[in-house]
């Protein structure tokens, strides 16, 4: 038995749904206690020091116990681009994406980007991360095997395309079914890891390919299916161009099969009223990525709408479009999208999508996103004056929203003090 010692937030319900002050517990002096890689409780220090007096303890003083933070959209191969220059979706693509994914065939590798990606994204906190792979088994089974060693919850698949791509990123409707179940069949399920089917956009798949990749997901119907969807205005016309008898962008996926429970649909930033109606209906997930959607100039979600519509939301680096690692500058990046678009985001609403909101997107809200007890003990503990900028403006905090806000706008790795995946500490 183990006992974290700091100040803890649980939340109760959605700040979404309810008033955020009804949405989370604050413990100024709290505990949690960890026990066969589950969060076995939580409560006040007085009380689980006498209900466990026998356990380890470790204090963190005034740091405060979160759940790890849930990447709920990723591109690991494209870690040594980040922060790229100047280029929107389809240029991007072409420009970075496309040359750096054709290196993932060599095991190697894809073996050393997925090692330097962990690093990155569990010293920023993170403990689950959803990302596409590339055409390249070698790049699953690079991914799955970085995170296996450090104990992580994560997600991922063979990014499927057989058009619109260089010759050495084009795989075909067969190798594409025929890889993905392979890839399904080793890694669904092995540790703590879930594979996620994943063509990367309609314009890269041909009908026959999105076709077999439905096939397979009506196959496997307890698998998650990640894809994009309505990034950038050029995008929308060139699906358009494509897919000339379809109604909307979705509509091209709905007819393969690929919009259901399940489906993470990525960016949704111009959607139309119809679509939204029918991704609700269904009940798929939206991924927010706010960094990428301004640094690759695609637009500004509507969080606000979404919710008041009782979407399914989750938050999302999109890293390498994406300019950061860390889920804290992309809380910030979705407050500054929220305030543009004249709805500003509660603290408590941006940590609850970096966590539960994230973990629900995933369907995983039972085992990760939270400190419930009997879920998995993914915990980042957070310094909430670790720098000099913050600690000097937290010092005027009225409550512990007001604290950790400052840390949301302002903080980068140097907050994360420590991170513990499955009940085990990873980074201290």
């Amino acid at each position: 038995m183990q006992l974290l010692l700091g100040q803890t937030i649980r939340f109760a319900a959605d700040p979404f749904k309810v008033p955020v002050t009804d949405s989370a517990t604050h413990e100024r002096r709290g505990a949690v206690a960890l026990n066969g890689g589950k969060i076995a409780d939580i409560g006040s220090v007085d009380d689980l020091r006498m209900k466990y007096p026998q356990a380890e303890v470790t204090d963190y003083g005034d740091a405060l116990i979160s759940p790890g933070f849930v990447d709920a959209h990723a591109h690991y191969p494209q870690t040594a681009i980040i922060a790229s220059w100047g280029k929107r979706l389809i240029d991007w693509l072409n420009s970075y994406t496309f040359p750096e994914e054709s290196r993932f065939g060599d095991p190697a590798h894809a073996a050393g980007v997925a090692e330097t990606y962990f690093d990155l994204v569990t010293a920023s906190g993170t403990t689950t991360t959803v990302s596409y792979c590339t055409i390249h088994p070698e790049s699953v089974d690079a991914y799955f095997t970085a995170a296996a060693k450090r104990g992580l919850r994560v997600l991922g698949g063979k990014t499927c395309m057989d058009r619109n791509a260089p010759d050495t990123l084009q795989d075909t409707p067969q190798s594409a079914y025929d890889d993905s179940k392979a890839l399904l069949n080793r890694w669904h399920g092995q540790d703590r890891l879930s594979y996620v089917i994943t063509p990367r956009f309609a314009p890269t798949s041909t009908p026959e390919q999105l076709e077999a990749l439905g096939t397979l997901w009506a196959e496997n119907p307890d698998v998650l299916m990640q894809t994009h969807i309505s990034e950038q205005h050029e995008e929308i016309a060139w699906v358009a161009d494509l897919f000339p008898d379809a109604k909307d962008y979705l509509d091209v996926y709905e007819r393969f099969g690929l919009v259901g429970p399940g489906a993470l649909l990525g960016h949704a930033i111009h959607l139309t009223d119809r679509e939204r109606d029918r991704i609700r209906e269904v009940d798929a997930s939206l991924i927010h990525c706010p960094t990428s959607n301004m640094f690759i100039g695609s637009g500004l979600f509507d969080m606000h709408g979404l919710m008041e519509q009782r979407h399914r939301i989750g938050l999302a680096t999109d890293t390498g479009g994406g300019s950061s690692f860390s889920m804290l500058r992309t809380m910030a990046a979705a407050y500054e999208v929220a305030q543009l678009r004249g709805h500003p985001l509660h603290p408590a609403q941006l940590w609850w999508l970096a966590t539960k909101g994230s973990a629900r997107a995933l369907r995983l809200d039972d085992k990760i996103g939270t400190l419930e007890p009997g879920t998995e003990a993914d915990i980042t503990v957070i310094d909430l004056a670790s720098t000099h900028a913050i600690a000097q403006r937290a010092v005027r905090a009225e409550d512990i929203w007001q604290t950790i806000f400052p840390t949301i706008m302002m903080g980068d790795d140097r907050a994360i003090k420590a991170v513990w995946t499955n009940g085990a500490l990873l980074r201290s």
